[in-house]
């Protein structure tokens, strides 16, 4: 999988080795044995719904909920959904945000797992998670393609009972 992703240095700011899943997305047998290898372990499990999370998160999380033919809920930054929503905020690695999921997404008692391209410190999933199960979903899982161990995510979200599955890691980022 590694091969498959790019690194670009100093972005978004200097000292950061931002991993480009992009040109995992363009290659298109990367791109399917990514899917492939994402709900590889879920396969098995009764899962209700895939969410994603803005932006890379949709694209992943659509492929493997058409896979896994189950439906897919977004989780968006705040302000871009319509409706009713709930909001949760969080930290993340570069500053404070708010994530926002439809108030009727998800229903009690649904089995969800949770799909992005990169698990750094976790604020992002931990709002996530925190979203889902304030709408009484249950986590199944939390897949990423990458995983920045040294950032802490894995341990924040294991910490909060969550299993966490990433394809590839990159430690020192």
């Amino acid at each position: 999988m590694r091969d498959y992703i790019r690194t670009i240095a100093d972005f978004p700011r200097e000292g950061i080795l931002f991993r480009d899943v992009t040109t995992l997305f363009a290659d298109a047998r990367g791109f399917r044995m990514c899917v492939d290898q994402l709900l590889t372990p879920y396969a098995a499990e009764p899962i209700d719904k895939v969410v994603g999370l803005e932006a890379r998160g949709f694209v992943l999380g659509g492929a493997v909920a058409h896979q896994l033919t189950v439906g897919f809920v977004p989780i968006r930054k705040k302000g871009k959904l319509p409706g009713g929503v709930l909001s949760e905020a969080y930290v993340l690695e570069y500053g404070e945000a708010v994530m926002e999921i439809h108030d009727d997404a998800l229903k009690a008692g649904d089995r969800v797992l949770i799909v992005d391209d990169l698990l750094a410190t976790g604020g992002t999933a931990a709002a996530a998670v925190r979203l889902c199960e304030r709408l009484g979903a249950r986590i199944v899982g939390c897949a990423f393609v990458i995983d920045l161990p040294d950032l802490g995510g894995r341990a924040l979200l294991e910490g909060l009972g969550h299993e966490v599955f990433a394809l590839t890691e990159f430690a020192g980022d």
